[in-house]
């Protein structure tokens, strides 16, 4: 089985779709004149607004849903694998996709709003969605939308789970059929409550447990703040393939850092999107600058906590491509999680298993939740919103959430790789395709900005069709003004 997965994420991971997501991201980046550097004041200002419609959730309520789907295992786990497999240097890729990924993001989250629906007091909307109304090829839309809805539906949910029942077992003794069991009873009465629920839950937990995170973080930085510079020299030195034990491994470096910077802030992915469309705002550019600045505080900040952390406390082995270990710190110690704790642990002597085992609890369930509902959006555009297919994905996600509660860490990862890298194949190529009508959507922000009014979306004007939705509202405002 093991060997199976492993020749078919070869395939989908190849250097190909590296390069597709970093180009596409360049692009991006080049195109809007940086904006992740221009509109980052702006990008705040508008997460800040508050949404007194009792339609679609905030902008605020959208960003938390989407970092909840960003900040779960891949943060703490997924980091410490980029850096046993690809060195140091990996982190350094990660930020670097984290840099470029938000404009990806930001083209991405504008795209789904701007081909939303509207579904009784909820919005829905996404690549599939977007592929099919912007390209006009409903093929396309529907093979996106039953990728994701297996590939979130069945393999995703799974590295959630284990990572929690990982760290239960190291931390508290507990047994990962006991903890999956639970864990499968919580993520039930959450997703059996619909997305205003899940966005309320989000609102809660996600800033908590993220600021917790980051302060401990901050103190391990700090009481080791002499190591600091020579950690910072070592990531770069070793990206670029100048340190000389990991010069050997620049290519994993990049590949390791592209593969879990993608897997962890979902630039690109097509998943933030989701959350994006659910929204309610005057204008689609406006989510997508949120959803950028979910993209800097999943990696630039969350994801770094985690690397300086292993990097600075020595908590770490590096694995030869060829066999054996370029660093060995930690002995036979199983790749994930356990690195995290591991650090902590160094410094607050039995407490650093019990506060990340509790840190990855929070982080995994907000990303299971989010994972639901995205599998779940998709579900609605193949079948309809019928309660009965609804509640038969959802029993599907908590099977699939126990599965990966009780397996091999190593096969639900790799399983987990192969849905992220179908679905990041199918969207990036649409969200270049679609550039025409993201671009004219921020130039026409820009615009009303400059005039100092609060931007409003009118698609006839830029010549967007099939955006529906925004055409019934200006319709709307038409007729209001026109009294």
């Amino acid at each position: 089985m093991e060997k199976v997965v492993e020749f078919i994420n070869s395939i989908v991971w190849s250097n190909a779709l590296v390069v597709l997501i970093i180009a596409v991201g360049l692009f991006y980046s080049f195109k809007t004149k940086f904006l992740q550097i221009r509109h980052l004041k702006e990008m705040v200002r508008v997460m800040l607004e508050r949404n007194t419609s009792k339609t679609g959730v905030s902008s605020y309520q959208a960003l938390l849903m989407s970092i909840a789907g960003r900040v779960g295992i891949g943060n703490i786990a997924g980091v410490a694998t980029a850096i046993a497999l690809g060195g140091p240097g990996a982190v350094f890729w990660m930020w670097f996709m984290a840099f470029i990924g938000m404009a990806t993001s930001f083209v991405e989250s504008t795209l789904g709003q701007i081909y939303k629906e509207k579904n009784g007091d909820e919005f829905r909307g996404g690549p599939a969605y977007y592929l099919s109304k912007g390209l006009g090829k409903k093929w396309y839309g529907s093979l996106f939308a039953i990728t994701i809805a297996f590939a979130y539906g069945v393999l995703l949910t799974g590295v959630q789970s284990n990572g929690i029942t990982a760290s239960f077992s190291t931390a508290f003794n507990i047994k990962p059929i006991f903890m999956t069991i639970f864990i499968c009873a919580l993520v039930s009465v959450v997703i059996f409550g619909g997305v205003k629920r899940f966005a309320k839950f989000s609102e809660i937990v996600v800033p908590f447990m993220a600021l917790a995170y980051i302060l401990i973080a901050l103190l391990i930085i700090v009481m080791n703040i002499d190591q600091l510079p020579s950690i910072i020299a070592l990531i770069f030195s070793s990206a670029f393939g100048v340190e000389e034990t990991f010069g050997g491994i620049i290519g994993t470096a990049i590949a390791w850092g592209v593969k879990r910077g993608i897997y962890s802030n979902e630039a690109g992915q097509g998943t933030a999107p989701h959350a994006a469309s659910s929204a309610d705002v005057t204008h689609p550019a406006k989510q997508g600058l949120v959803q950028a600045l979910g993209v800097f505080i999943d990696t630039i900040i969350v994801c770094s906590a985690t690397a300086f952390m292993i990097l600075i406390t020595g908590k770490y082995n590096v694995e030869n491509p060829a066999g054996g270990f370029l660093v060995n710190n930690i002995g036979n110690t199983e790749i994930g999680v356990s690195y995290t704790q591991l650090a902590v642990d160094s410094v607050f002597n039995g407490f650093g298993s019990m506060f990340v085992a509790i840190a990855v609890f929070f982080f995994a369930i907000t990303t299971l939740l989010f994972i639901a509902y995205v599998a779940e959006t998709n579900f609605v555009y193949i079948f309809g919103d019928k309660q009965i297919y609804k509640n038969i994905l959802r029993v599907t996600v908590i099977l699939s959430t126990f599965y990966g509660g009780i397996v091999s860490a190593n096969l639900i990862w790799a399983i987990a790789d192969i849905g992220v890298g179908l679905i990041t194949w199918i969207n990036v190529i649409g969200i270049f395709l679609l550039r025409k009508p993201v671009l004219n959507t921020l130039k026409d922000y820009e615009q009303q900005k400059a005039l100092g009014v609060d931007p409003i979306f009118n698609p006839i004007k830029l010549g967007i069709k099939n955006a529906t939705f925004w055409e019934e509202r200006h319709a709307e405002i038409e007729k209001r003004t026109s009294k």
